[in-house]
């Protein structure tokens, strides 16, 4: 059975889905269903349209999280889209929970990152190093609970695995990561508490910006372990 996907927005150029957790943003090795190819089937369904579909994916989000992303529906607003992302018109926050609680409540990060496409992993460096990007975000503390943190987050460059691989360096991985904070594992049940809470972008064409808001389910864990207003303080620090 296709997991269903929850639509917050959808016009003729974009559409701007939940993604549930566990399911990847495009097709990989494993073969199972992936987003991109779940909207499509969706679409000519609905729409009855005969032929290929078309569908761009703007950006993409770590198969274990889950929360608002957008995809194009022309050729035309993908690369407006792509755009936006490139000239970080693009804006991303997110919500995770951490192990510990940071000495800074708030505070903003800068570091090296560098990808080893062979592992899936990156690592993170104070300083400038061959083949390593910037990554910058900046992160609030909204509550503390148990040894845990729910922080917000916003994104200010789009590394792969970013936020995992910062949080952990500065010593608070987020529950449930096995690739970059191991002695968080056994209290992640079974997924990464890391959740894509908005995404802000011009519209292609309009070009009025647009923010789109997703929550995750306070009665599931990880995110059981805050309140709803608590969930809720952390989607609108930012938005």
């Amino acid at each position: 059975m296709k997991p269903a996907i929850p639509i917050l927005y959808e016009d003729n150029h974009i559409i701007v889905v939940e993604k549930p957790p566990g399911i990847p943003s495009q097709e990989d090795d494993t073969g199972d269903a992936d987003m991109l190819t779940l909207i499509k089937d969706d679409i000519k369904l609905r729409y009855q349209k005969p032929g290929n579909v078309f569908l761009g994916l703007v950006h993409r989000l770590d198969r274990p999280v889950g929360g608002a992303m957008i995809f194009a529906k022309t050729s035309k607003a993908a690369s407006r889209l792509s755009d936006a992302v490139r000239t970080r018109t693009f804006g991303k926050t997110y919500m995770c929970i951490v192990e510990g609680i940071p000495v800074a409540q708030e505070a903003d990060l800068l570091h090296y990152i560098r990808k080893d496409s062979k592992k899936n992993q990156v690592t993170v460096f104070n300083q400038p190093v061959a083949e390593a990007k910037d990554a910058r975000l900046s992160y609030r503390v909204i509550a503390s609970n148990n040894g845990t943190s729910l922080v917000s987050i916003q994104l200010h460059t789009g590394r792969p695995h970013q936020i995992r691989a910062q949080m952990a360096f500065i010593g608070h991985p987020l529950l449930g990561d096995v690739k970059y904070g191991k002695a968080a594992k056994q209290r992640g049940h079974g997924t990464i508490a890391l959740w894509s809470t908005s995404v802000t972008a011009p519209h292609p064409t309009s070009k009025e910006v647009m923010s789109f808001t997703s929550l995750p389910n306070s009665a599931e864990a990880p995110w059981s372990h805050y309140t709803a207003q608590q969930l809720q303080q952390a989607v609108h620090w930012y938005t």
